[in-house]
């Protein structure tokens, strides 16, 4: 239906207008919008202090002056007292750029500077003798900005006028019907309007027709989208928006995990479009956000079933909120919402590049993409044993419930779905993906085939990380690595040492028979995600760069957003809310505390409550908004845990009366039992990890004989030396931190000056000074600085 939608809209094509005004001047201009936070540049600020004894600032509102792109970027010029501003020059090197700025009806002299060369562009504002510069860095439409050399291999959209993927935006009208059975967004025809046209109050009690103007255009070399509540006829300026925005913007997510060498369609259905946008009485919660007054920002390169890379997750919505702020305005709060995948962008992005988010809502939920891959790694090599009795050794027999058992989980269905519907696909290098074609006898085309085309395309998600996690070392290359004369994307996980089945024996529900037979079988993989007979032993600068990259999410970073989660039982497990709490467990060691974040646990499969997406972001804009108006100088993560309403707390379930008691006041309080709401196990829990599950790779202990004294028969000298042979390094301390593990670096950048990749990536000088103010309201300032 979404593709649908998009042909539609597209057909209805709106012209594009010159900014700063975006529509046609053909209508009486709309009020200046009074939103809760005005800029005023003569106030008491420390920019306006400062100003007062320079005279003069130049600002970059619309991004970090040094990550600007597409050749533009909304600037202000900030005056001290006595400066008349209609005096001030502007200009970019030589060039004279002052026409395009004004005094604006927020009170700013500001205007949008083109031009800008890619690479280093100095803007100088000029006063009576005084003057004042910022250098701003700017990048190609096409990108990258910080997240590496791009990949080679790309086909871009048919209508394409480069090989970045470049071609103007286009426009169209939606409208919401009063028709109830029409729940998605219907294209409207401005030459002949539709008569069924709803119509919406925003938060800020405007109320007009629910109309929409969506946005789409290429950023990034793949596809981006902007949806705001629109009123055809009338003017909009990025310093003048029509009266119905809020200032507020959500960014929607998709699911899964995958990787494309071709643009996407950018997400917007909640549930990782698991619910149909057109389903009759449910109202997506992109479409409340619009009747709200927000506006949508939603990019193919955020959809992690698309392109499972954080840094270009994080690089897109960069881009995207540029081109937001210098054509629509400026933003108070970014909101995140998404399922599974979903999860893991707001999750990491949030982690590994501040700023980006004030406020996330995550379901089918995780932390990141590699631990939950560990964890389906194993279950991938725990099928090829259990499901094939050939395998098992004389007189061992397995039982389902004991598979399940060293499993962690109730039923094998679990390893079933996750390795079918997760694993499989994202770590196959010879998995079908956009962008390439398939090899065959004679013809090698362009994807990888480890027999007759070792230098192809690889669909592998850790090939699509390589500038995160680095090539593997040339000492382990494989016959093809040799044959396509490179490393392929290094394998950022292992598995020697650990003792599957570990509390299993320990409990006596499964024997020593099958605990030697287990770990002796189990085996490995390789880079191709083949089966080899020893344990993986993963590459060691790749397992510390998935930790250095924010590729595992430590939550290190994560204290200074809003998070509500929320989530219901699922019936193939592979979102078991165990992943929840994998968040909520990290989040405790880091902080000491999980206050800035709420769980909710709910009857209906996968996510809880059908109302909770909407719900959730009623919430959390509930949530936000107190922050905002906290204008003391505290930390922000003092802000976000202390005004977070004293109402909204967990939710258990949502069958009135269970699994819930009153609290104070209105409160309530959780008091259905974890294992209800399917906190399960993993196959590293079961061999002795911890709670965390944020272990890729043990360090090693040698093996003690003594280890085993649980046992009411001790091992026989022949199971030693079989023990023996199965850890001739030692077997997993999990007293001690995994290999590599160490907090994510914020705001990465995986090239040098030169656009040389660097591995693992460098970190970004400090943010310019003034930059980057249009992303938030001044309360969430200071995020883009850590």
């Amino acid at each position: 239906m979404h593709r649908r939608l998009v042909a539609l809209a597209s057909a209805l094509l709106l012209p594009l207008v010159a900014a700063p005004v975006l529509t046609p001047a053909d209508a009486a201009p709309a009020p200046a919008p009074t939103t809760a936070v005005a800029h005023q540049d003569r106030s008491g600020t420390p920019l306006a202090r400062a100003a007062q004894r320079r005279k003069l600032i130049v600002r970059v509102l619309s991004n970090r002056a040094d990550l600007v792109s597409e050749g533009d970027a909304r600037v202000a010029v900030t005056a001290a007292k006595g400066v008349r501003l209609r005096s001030i020059r502007v200009f970019v090197g030589r060039r004279e750029v002052t026409k395009r700025f004004a005094v604006r009806p927020t009170g700013r002299y500001e205007g949008i500077v083109r031009g800008l060369r890619v690479g280093r562009n100095v803007v100088t504002a000029r006063w009576r003798g005084h003057r004042a510069r910022a250098v701003v860095t700017n990048h190609p439409a096409g990108g990258p900005l910080f997240s590496g050399p791009q990949l080679k291999h790309y086909r871009c959209q048919a209508t394409a006028r480069d090989a970045q993927c470049n071609q103007p935006a286009t426009y169209s009208l939606l409208y919401r019907s009063t028709n109830p059975l029409a729940a998605a967004l219907q294209p409207y025809d401005r030459t002949n309007p539709p008569n069924d046209v709803a119509t919406t109050t925003t938060d800020r009690g405007v109320r007009v027709p629910f109309i929409v103007r969506r946005e789409d255009g290429f950023q990034d070399r793949d596809r981006y989208t902007i949806l705001t509540l629109w009123q055809p006829g009338k003017p909009w300026a990025p310093w003048r928006p029509q009266r119905q925005f809020n200032g507020k913007v959500l960014v929607t997510h998709g699911g899964g995990c995958g990787a494309s060498y071709s643009p996407g369609t950018p997400p917007l259905e909640d549930y990782s479009g698991t619910i149909p946008a057109e389903t009759p009485g449910f109202t997506q919660s992109y479409v409340t956000a619009l009747g709200k007054g927000f506006s949508v920002i939603s990019t193919a390169l955020d959809n992690t079933g698309h392109n499972c890379n954080v840094a270009m997750n994080a690089e897109s919505l960069v881009m995207a909120k540029e081109r937001f702020v210098e054509r629509y305005g400026t933003i108070r709060y970014t909101i995140g919402t998404g399922c599974s995948g979903g999860s893991i962008a707001q999750h990491t992005v949030a982690n590994a590049y501040p700023g980006i988010y004030q406020g996330l809502i995550t379901t089918c939920s995780y932390p990141d993409t590699l631990t939950a891959g560990a964890q389906f790694a194993d279950y991938h090599l725990m099928r090829r044993y259990f499901e094939d009795p050939s395998r098992w050794g004389p007189g061992v027999a397995w039982l389902p419930t004991q598979m399940a058992d060293v499993e962690g989980h109730l039923t094998h269905l679990n390893a079933v779905v996750a390795d079918e519907g997760l694993f499989k696909s994202a770590l196959n290098p010879e998995d079908e993906c956009g962008g390439t074609t398939a090899p065959v006898a004679g013809d090698p085309a362009t994807r990888y085939d480890s027999e007759i085309n070792p230098g192809g395309v690889r669909c592998s998600v850790l090939d699509l990380m390589v500038n995160l996690i680095g090539p593997r070392p040339s000492s382990v290359w494989t016959p093809q690595e040799k044959r396509a004369g490179r490393g392929f994307g290094g394998i950022p996980f292992a598995n020697a040492g650990i003792q599957y089945g570990l509390e299993a024996l320990k409990a006596g529900r499964i024997t020593t028979a099958q605990f030697l037979d287990l770990n002796e079988k189990l085996g490995g993989l390789d880079v191709d995600s083949q089966p080899i007979a020893g344990r993986t032993v993963g590459d060691p600068a790749s397992v510390a760069r998935a930790y250095r990259t924010g590729l595992v999410n430590l939550a290190t970073n994560l204290d200074q957003v809003a998070m509500i989660n929320f989530g219901g039982p699922d019936p193939g497990l592979a979102h078991d809310y165990a992943h929840a709490f994998w968040t909520e467990e990290r989040l405790r060691r880091d902080q000491g505390h999980t206050d800035n974040r709420v769980m909710w646990f709910g009857a209906v499969p996968l996510i809880g409550d059908l109302g909770w997406a909407n719900d959730a972001l009623v919430q959390m804009d509930r949530w936000l908004s107190r922050v905002e108006r906290d204008g003391r100088a505290v930390p922000l993560a003092r802000k976000v845990v202390q005004d977070k309403p004293a109402d909204l707390t967990d939710r258990c379930t949502n069958v009135p009366g269970v699994g819930e008691v009153p609290g104070a006041g209105d409160e309530v309080d959780c008091v259905l039992p974890e294992s209800l709401q399917l906190r399960l196990s993993t196959p590293r829990e079961m061999a002795g990890d911890d709670v965390h599950n944020d272990r890729l790779s043990c360090r090693l202990t040698p093996l003690e004989r003594s280890a085993y004294g649980f046992l009411l028969v001790p091992l026989t000298d022949a199971e030693w030396a079989r023990l023996q042979a199965v850890f001739p390094r030692g077997v997993c301390d999990y007293s001690r931190p995994g290999l590599g593990s160490q907090p994510a670096q914020t705001w990465l950048a995986y090239a040098d000056a030169r656009g040389r990749v660097v591995h693992g990536g460098r970190n970004l000088p400090s943010v310019p000074a003034a930059s980057g103010e249009g992303w938030s309201s001044p309360s969430f300032r200071g995020l883009l600085h850590r």
